[in-house]
């Protein structure tokens, strides 16, 4: 979830991408009706967004090796915040986008008014504490400082990590809606909240961050060997998702990368690549 489009002349480039979506197709283009009535041209590349790692990295395996074979042309367009891939898809500048999990969309969704909906579960990015400067957890101690994210969802999970592994108490019931006014008990420590992509390169600066996993894999760290402490990937709720403005879920393109994210395939690539790291987590598609 992050700021500056990884896209050469951005404007330019959004703009004409705004423009060519904004035909219909005719009569001769094999086209298809989404729920919301507009007509998807099923010949067109499915333009999806998506974060560098390792959701690209993800639909960039599905361009190469097996959307071909289903018939679907894909375009993916890298973004480096977590605004404006919703932005782009509920203005249709987009068709799709792949970037976050839900209780960061149904935030998003409330603060302004769009209708993103997800249409499937890939994949877990477990969230870490990590450090440059202390080796295992037990050395954090009164007096340090700690970075996390400043986003409502985000710096919630943060907090509850913090408060699972004894770092910090936090109010009864709170949940992952925690913010830094519910700590009751700092135990010493100091807080610097930061923008989620930042984080990484505060690492320097502070005794210890909390990491968002594709941050973290951009970093060059591993989940599963450098942190100090990381989620628990059984019962969580953060699976990241394919998502669309409500009523394109039925656009055939969609329909096919949706289960072309679910194959056998794509399991096995995120288990080769990422060693544990992300975690493949299909299985009944997210609720809206």
């Amino acid at each position: 979830m992050r700021k500056n489009i990884k896209i050469t002349a951005a404007a330019a480039s959004v703009a004409a991408l705004a423009l060519g979506l904004s035909a219909c197709g005719t009569d001769s283009d094999p086209a298809s009706k989404s729920e919301s009535g507009a007509t998807a041209d099923t010949s067109k590349a499915l333009v999806v967004a998506a974060s560098p790692t390792p959701h690209a990295d993800i639909l960039n395996f599905v361009k190469k090796n097996l959307a071909e074979k289903e018939g679907l042309k894909l375009e993916v367009k890298e973004f480096t915040d977590y605004v404006l891939p919703n932005t782009a898809t509920q203005s249709g500048q987009v068709d799709a986008n792949f970037f976050q999990h839900k209780p960061y969309l149904d935030d998003f969704n409330a603060k302004n008014k769009t209708t993103i909906v997800p249409v499937v579960n890939v994949h877990l990015e477990p969230l870490g504490l990590y450090s440059k400067k202390l080796k295992d957890i037990k050395d954090i101690k009164a007096g340090q400082t700690v970075a996390v994210p400043n986003d409502t969802t985000n710096g919630g999970r943060a907090l509850q990590l913090l408060a699972e592994n004894g770092l910090i108490t936090l109010k009864d019931g709170v949940g992952t809606s925690a913010k830094l006014s519910d700590i009751t008990d700092k135990k010493g420590l100091e807080f610097k909240e930061l923008e989620a992509a930042t984080v990484p390169r505060a690492l320097n600066d502070v005794d210890a961050a909390v990491i968002n996993g594709n941050y973290a894999l951009e970093a060059k760290l591993s989940p599963a060997k450098d942190s100090l402490a990381l989620e628990k990937a059984e019962g969580n709720p953060y699976a990241n998702f394919l998502a669309v403005k409500d009523g394109n879920e039925k656009d055939p393109r969609v329909e096919k990368l949706a289960k072309l994210l679910n194959s056998d395939e794509v399991k096995k690539f995120i288990d080769d690549t990422y060693q544990g790291s992300i975690v493949a987590s299909f299985g009944a598609p997210a609720k809206s």
